[in-house]
């Protein structure tokens, strides 16, 4: 199994700042890359994939969470799948709608509410927790899992000064 790799995280204080972060993390995305997106309701998962839809110069304008749409694919750079499983209530039901065959080399890939059917996930992507630290703070964790997100964690780590200054090695 691979070894995952975290980082402590960073605090984000407002929808504007989860954006950004989105925005720098969109900007060194690569087609094959896999964020999966873990958090409450109201952690800013979306507010997430709209700064990342904005990094991948695509139009964040659209961005809408895919709950009851199951999936949004945004055109820019890098293509983007944009997923939900919120809505999904048992392993057949998200097999029967196809989430192991979405991941591609084509384009990157977003699941939101990622935890919910882990096993259907390829075992190298990026996990990016999210969890409320006040009412409108939100903190972010950074976890590699495989050879390729953690490079792409480096990668972050280089857009982003604010993880520079933690120390850790990428």
């Amino acid at each position: 199994m691979a070894r995952a790799v975290s980082s402590r995280g960073l605090v984000l204080n407002s929808r504007r700042e989860t954006e950004l972060i989105g925005k720098s993390i969109g900007r060194v995305l690569r087609e094959g890359d896999v964020i999966a997106l873990i958090g409450d309701l109201g952690a800013g998962k979306t507010a997430l994939v709209h700064g990342i839809v904005s990094g991948l110069d695509a139009p964040p304008s659209v961005v809408t969470s895919p709950t009851f749409m199951l999936m949004h694919r945004y055109h820019g750079r890098v293509p983007l799948i944009h997923m939900d499983l919120y809505r999904l209530s048992s392993l057949e039901e998200a097999e029967a709608v196809g989430l192991a065959e979405v991941f591609t080399d084509d384009a990157v890939t977003a699941v939101e509410w990622a935890d919910r059917f882990p096993t259907l996930l390829p075992s190298d992507r990026l996990e990016l927790r999210l969890s409320h630290r006040t009412f409108t703070s939100r903190s972010i964790q950074f976890m590699a899992q495989g050879t390729r997100s953690r490079s792409l964690l480096a990668r972050i780590r280089k857009a982003l000064p604010s993880m520079q200054k933690q120390g850790q090695p990428p």
